[in-house]
């Protein structure tokens, strides 16, 4: 495949619309996964998904212009899947599965779009929900969060003249082969691209991709972006997110229930999928809560995503309960994701190498590292907290507690509400850069 000129491409368009999402597979592979369970045992649960941004001081409506994200957004609800791609979703192998998406959801799929958005503006901020039912709402929080992301680096770089944005991407390549170099020097390190949430773009999320699979070989796993994995012959990677214990603990009635739902999760999950698909996400409503009511099934499953404790600390925690569980660690998986720059990735495959299997899913400091690139300071080229989550399951409040209380969503009321039930164990408040 020619390598793209990215300098040139974004100096030159003159296009009337570029879409930023062109393919319903530019999203990542765990929404198709969850989206399958969703359309099989929650068809009718009605779910909205909000867009939050957690970088509070910056104005996403001041800088970017409401016609077009509304452009966008109108864009991507155009798209249909196409006859290549799902003739590649039933082909294809995942996690050495044939077959994984049953033939009656792929055709339930071909007549796919997004459902309808609501956009309006307050204080600065963008406020856009999507409301629906979960099967058809779950699809909007990754094209919606690489469109919004993407439009702000399309602003920043307006600012900036040919040969300025020419520089600015050859220093962005450099910072980029300089983590690469680092990474080499890991013997058995695995890597994976996150980063199709918070990207800089798609065209700078495939050149990462393929920076990665040339630079550090095998020891690159794979990429979350369905697209990108179909393209570059890559496997597509990612299990399952917040959304699922958020939905099935706001939908559950009574205290047992709801404490009881995080595990349901599990249950749901292991009746569609197994064997390395079998990660646990144990932060919803706080680790230390969901390894003290686990149950020892669990300690059975492949492995733990910590994803909003340090990583450290979190991996540390899960290897002692595998103990206490008379499990061997060495034997266990532990996927390290969140906010890892190359520092905190060496620091960690340091401190376990050797004591458990490591894997990294490698997010926004892969895809939208631009600080400090372009030749005049723009902080409008720095990567912002931005997420899209649940707020509502058949009109019950969706609330996540998280490790890191910065990490909270819910409204205020509903979140000491599940505080009582879930405690605030071991939840340590620590600033969220992305």
């Amino acid at each position: 495949m020619p390598k793209t000129d990215i300098a040139r491409r974004v100096y030159n368009h003159a296009w009337k619309l570029d879409p930023i999402v062109r393919s319903l597979l530019d999203t990542d592979f765990y929404k198709l996964l969850m989206l399958q369970m969703i359309w099989s045992l929650y068809p009718k649960v009605e779910a909205t998904f909000t867009l939050i941004n957690r970088t509070k001081s910056v104005k996403l409506a001041q800088e970017i212009d409401e016609g077009e994200l509304r452009a966008q957004l109108d864009y991507a609800r155009s798209l249909t899947f196409s006859k290549k791609e799902m003739i590649w979703l039933a082909g294809n192998t995942f996690y050495g599965r044939k077959q994984i998406f049953d033939p009656e959801f792929l055709r339930w799929l071909e007549d796919f779009r997004l459902p309808e958005y609501e956009l309006s503006k307050a204080d600065g901020q963008y406020r856009l929900d999507f409301h629906g039912p979960w099967s058809h709402t779950s699809l909007w929080e990754i094209p919606a969060l690489a469109i919004i992301n993407e439009l702000r680096s399309r602003a920043a770089l307006k600012e900036l003249g040919q040969f300025a944005i020419d520089v600015t991407y050859a220093r962005a390549k450099a910072k980029m082969w300089d983590k690469v170099e680092r990474l080499k020097k890991l013997p058995d390190i695995r890597i994976s691209d996150f980063g199709t949430r918070r990207r800089h773009s798609f065209l700078w999320q495939r050149w990462c991709v393929e920076a990665l699979k040339e630079g550090i070989g095998e020891a690159f796993t794979g990429t979350s972006n369905v697209k990108l994995a179909m393209d570059t012959d890559l496997e597509a990677l990612g299990t399952n997110a917040h959304e699922l214990p958020m939905v099935l603990t706001a939908l559950a009635d009574g205290e047992a229930a709801m404490r009881a739902a995080p595990y349901r999760v599990l249950q749901d999950w292991n009746t569609l999928y197994g064997g390395n698909l079998l990660i646990v996400l144990p932060d919803a409503f706080g680790t230390a809560a969901f390894l003290r009511d686990a149950p020892d099934w669990v300690a059975d499953w492949t492995g733990f995503r910590p994803d909003s404790a340090p990583p450290i600390d979190g991996g540390e925690r899960i290897i002692e309960w595998w103990k206490a569980k008379g499990r061997d660690p060495r034997e266990k998986l532990l996927i390290f994701s969140d906010g890892l720059d190359v520092d905190t990735i060496v620091n960690t495959y340091r401190h376990f190498e050797g004591r458990v299997r490591m894997a990294f899913g490698w997010g926004t400091n892969l895809t939208n590292d631009f600080e400090d690139c372009a030749p005049l300071p723009n902080d409008r080229l720095k990567a912002i907290s931005l997420v899209c989550k649940v707020t509502e399951a058949n009109g019950r409040p969706a609330v996540k507690l998280s490790d890191n209380p910065e990490k909270a969503t819910g409204e205020p009321e509903a979140i000491k509400h599940y505080l009582r039930i879930f405690g605030d164990a071991e939840r340590v408040r620590q600033k969220v850069k992305v």
